[in-house]
């Protein structure tokens, strides 16, 4: 083997060590709930013909991110792939092997789209808006995939991959068991009016709004005194 040929495999070697180095360092490690961010530098990956599983399997070893490949994911992938940030890389595999890929905050879930799910949830104990703030708080949202509330009505679809469905029934089912948990209070007891009207010699009860009773007086009123009024005889 000639020198210049063992100079170009040596210098080949070592850029494809240092790319690897850049798209591992510059991966970014997010809390869990928190969205999937990748390295805008491009993702070269060249392929002559290999497994989409085990392409999207290296795909995560080499930006240190686990990854859950559902068993409908299927296909090969043969010939070169264009040069791609890795988010778009993701996505134009997510486009040519009609699949959904969604992360929870330590794991990317991939999943075929004809194993998308949906869900009719119904809230009473809790409000939608409340419902949809924990979910965006959670970093379980994600615009990709529906959570609609039906106008008029309690009821709340989603839809979406499996794992994203996952966490918001998760979501939903601790606001309900916390809403169940909370003490309930009895309402105040109502307090009734009673109105004692004078009209003269004679004196009415009206208890709510409502006549109850009618009292006369031998001794006219003055300024409202008098002595205790009897019960008419009707």
């Amino acid at each position: 083997m000639s020198r210049t040929l063992i100079l170009s495999t040596i210098l080949h070697n070592l850029k494809r060590l240092l790319c690897a180095g850049v798209f591992l360092s510059a991966a970014i490690h997010t809390a869990p709930g928190a969205p999937l961010l990748l390295p805008s530098t491009p993702y070269r990956y060249t392929v002559l013909d290999q497994d989409l599983s085990a392409a999207l399997q290296e795909f995560g070893t080499n930006l240190n991110i686990r990854v859950s490949i559902s068993a409908e994911v299927r296909g090969r992938i043969r010939g070169r792939m264009p040069d791609l940030p890795p988010r778009e890389f993701l996505d134009r595999l997510t486009k040519l092997y009609d699949l959904q890929w969604y992360y929870d905050g330590l794991v990317l879930y991939v999943s075929a789209a004809k194993e998308a799910q949906s869900r009719m949830l119904v809230l009473t104990s809790i409000r939608f808006d409340a419902f949809k703030a924990a979910l965006d708080e959670l970093g379980i949202s994600d615009d990709r995939y529906v959570v609609r509330p039906a106008a008029g009505s309690g009821l709340v679809l989603v839809f979406g991959p499996p794992r994203f469905i996952a966490r918001v029934e998760e979501t939903f089912n601790g606001l309900v068991a916390e809403a169940q948990a909370q003490p309930h209070v009895a309402p105040a007891p109502r307090k009734e009016s009673v109105l004692l009207l004078f009209r003269g010699s004679s004196a009415a009860v009206v208890r709510d709004g409502r006549p109850e009773a009618s009292y006369s007086s031998d001794v006219p009123q003055q300024d409202g005194v008098g002595r205790k009024p009897e019960l008419s005889q009707k």
